[in-house]
């Protein structure tokens, strides 16, 4: 009788025996990236996995660009499906010359391939978009189950080389990449581009060059989680951004060393000669500015004229992505995007020998600034004006209809942009609204009844950046301005607001709010006790998430100081128990400080408070500090008075 096999020489029998299956059946399957070979780390913190993202870049001449994408992508959720991305723009100067998708399920087995005529077809801007040539096409696709991967394929064509797209290796938050490959070919070395590498130093890219391409290529990216006060997704990401030195656009040749070219070629190709005006609106504009005794006045009236006359509109139709409807043009109709609004105004400024510059910027809430060493003809979406008056320029957003001369909000404020001068570029700062100059003053008194009712009066005053966040309420209407001021104040219980007036001076750039209120059962009732916070008006509770391991800095963009006076009218049956004691915290991040004084007669106590947030960027390693500062404030705004009754 033949001998048994050990236990462990089945075990491998086994596992040789059930791997030789599973290999045949993937081969007998034809399967395309099945789910479940992602490697698990690339899972972790991810809603979608790319698994393959390439493009390839031909610049075949100065006027012959094709590109070639392939990507696939794995959506492990359905807060993955954003990152789909099976979609390609296209107007009349980038045409599509091939394109299709194909989805598999989770196994990798095909179930659905979409060829050309399959994808929705649609113009790729908004309603506010009035002339547009931008069409996107797009893959719509609905999952019946999760995991699923889509493969998009996509070949575009233009005549234009100004622009090269750029490149990040990881999509965004919650998105890990398998592969990326980005290859950029020139046909000859004066078509080669310049390139700029960020934020490479601690991943995976590889750069590999050739006689005529560059080739970068990372593997195994893992997603990177959103952190609270982090810098941009765009600061910390791994990416690359080419130029091109000589080019063609539209037509318009140029070479780019520096961004005194950049300024030369776009105002004689884009800016010069499209300020003429008609006569009448030439007579009118100078009557309007006869009495005015300086330059500055006169711009401040021409401001006003076009906020009053012109309404935004984007255009974008050619060459209209870069270069501004004529200002003849912006006058007969009343309308324009930034850039034919910024050019009417400034050709209306030149009418009344007022000089001025038309400006690209980055605009957005985060401030990008143009890089010092990188000229690029890229950076920039929005176009505003400068005037130099005295050895200061103001700036103006001609596209707001609301703002005040010389204040551009938190849209564009401090960064570096370009001037376009007729002598070529220049870059320069826009006003930076920092720490104190956002600031709020809260002043007011109140009063707690002896049956809990709260009647109280406030005024709210505000500058710089604080002023862009409260001003337009004014314009907001009656059962939106009472909304408003019950979700800022929800805190307080039963808030009735009883009046309300607004005053906004645009020439200090200073806005008031007076707010009459009324509040039932705001003091918590404890048998003879009431007990309140006294921070009736201004209640900051915010603490920042907690983190274990914090990855990245803490970024304050802008500071702030809140100021607040507060008298408060005591309930005549209740005299004091306690009151919280004065508070002075200092920190690297801002100063916090609260003090009450009773009157002499008991009846009442002036509250003050004066929060200070510095503005600042601070190595991970103080995120905590900062979130346990906060926490005090958090908690020192939320501390109560406790009254006992007579």
């Amino acid at each position: 009788m033949d001998s048994l096999k050990t236990k462990p020489e089945v075990m491998r029998f086994f596992i040789f025996l059930t791997t030789l299956i599973f290999c045949q059946f993937l081969s007998s399957q034809n399967l395309n990236y099945p789910s479940f070979l992602i490697d698990k780390s690339l899972k972790e913190d991810a809603n979608a996995v790319v698994r393959h993202n390439e493009i390839s870049i031909n610049i075949n001449s100065i006027d012959e660009l094709v590109v070639e994408k392939r990507r696939v992508v794995t959506v492990l959720n359905k807060q993955g499906d954003d990152y789909v991305n099976a979609r390609e723009w296209y107007d009349d100067s980038e045409k599509i010359t091939a394109i299709q998708a194909v989805i598999y399920d989770q196994l990798g087995n095909e179930i659905n391939k979409i060829k050309q005529n399959d994808f929705k077809d649609v113009s790729a801007v908004s309603g506010g978009t009035m002339y547009s040539d931008s069409r996107v096409l797009y893959l719509e696709y609905t999952p019946v189950s999760y995991p699923y991967t889509v493969e998009f394929i996509v070949e575009t064509k233009t005549k234009n080389t100004g622009f090269i797209t750029p490149w990040q290796f990881l999509d965004g938050y919650y998105v890990s990449t398998e592969k990326s490959r980005y290859t950029i070919s020139y046909a000859s070395p004066d078509l080669k581009p310049v390139i700029k590498e960020k934020n490479l130093e601690n991943s995976t890219v590889v750069k590999t060059n050739t006689e005529n391409s560059i080739t970068y290529e990372a593997t195994n990216l893992k997603a990177i989680k959103y952190e609270e006060l982090a810098p941009s997704f765009i600061q910390i990401s791994p990416q690359i951004h080419p130029r091109m030195v000589n080019f063609n656009y539209e037509g318009f040749q140029g070479t780019i060393n520096n961004w005194q070219e950049v300024g030369s070629w776009m105002y004689a190709n884009h800016i010069a000669d499209k300020d003429e005006l008609p006569l009448p609106t030439i007579s009118l504009i100078k009557a309007l500015t006869a009495s005015a005794t300086s330059d500055l006045e006169k711009a401040k009236i021409i401001y006003k004229y076009v906020q009053d006359n012109t309404r935004y509109i984007s255009v974008q139709v050619g060459i209209g992505g870069i270069q501004p409807i004529s200002a003849i043009e912006v006058d007969r109709v009343k309308y324009g995007d930034c850039k034919g609004l910024t050019n009417y105004t400034k050709a209306l400024l030149k009418e009344v020998g007022v000089t001025s510059y038309y400006a690209h910027v980055e605009s957005g809430d985060t401030k990008v600034s143009f890089e010092t060493d990188f000229p690029d003809l890229w950076a920039g979406d929005h176009a505003i004006l400068a005037i130099p008056y005295e050895n200061k320029l103001y700036w103006i957003d001609c596209t707001s209809q609301v703002h005040p001369f010389g204040f551009i909000g938190d849209f564009t404020d401090g960064r570096q942009v370009l001037l376009i001068k007729p002598e070529g570029g220049e870059l320069a700062t826009t006003p930076a609204y920092l720490n104190g100059d956002n600031y709020q003053k809260t002043e007011g008194k109140y009063s707690i009844s002896d049956d809990n009712i709260v009647h109280g009066q406030v005024t709210i005053l505000t500058k710089g950046i604080q002023y862009d966040n409260h001003f337009r309420i004014k314009d907001k209407t009656p059962d939106d301005i009472v909304k408003y001021y019950k979700s800022i104040w929800s805190y307080i219980n039963n808030l009735n607001i009883d009046t309300y007036t607004f005053e906004n001076d645009i020439d200090t750039v200073v806005f008031r709010e007076n707010i009459a209120i009324t509040a039932d059962n705001y003091a918590t009732k404890s048998g003879d006790r009431l007990l309140f916070s006294p921070n009736f008006f201004n209640k900051n509770v915010f603490v920042p998430k907690r983190y274990r391991n914090r990855q990245f800095p803490l970024e304050i963009q802008r500071g702030y100081v809140d100021e607040d006076e507060i008298t408060i009218q005591l309930p005549l049956d209740y005299t004091i128990e306690a009151i919280p004691d004065a508070i002075d915290i200092l920190s690297d991040f801002g100063t916090y400080t609260l003090s009450f004084k009773v009157s002499e007669d008991k009846k009442s106590i002036l509250y003050t408070r004066k929060l200070f947030i510095k503005e600042g960027t601070y190595p991970k390693e103080s995120y905590e500090s900062y979130r346990n500062f906060r926490k005090e404030v958090a908690q020192n705004d939320s501390s109560k008075i406790v009254l006992i009754k007579k």
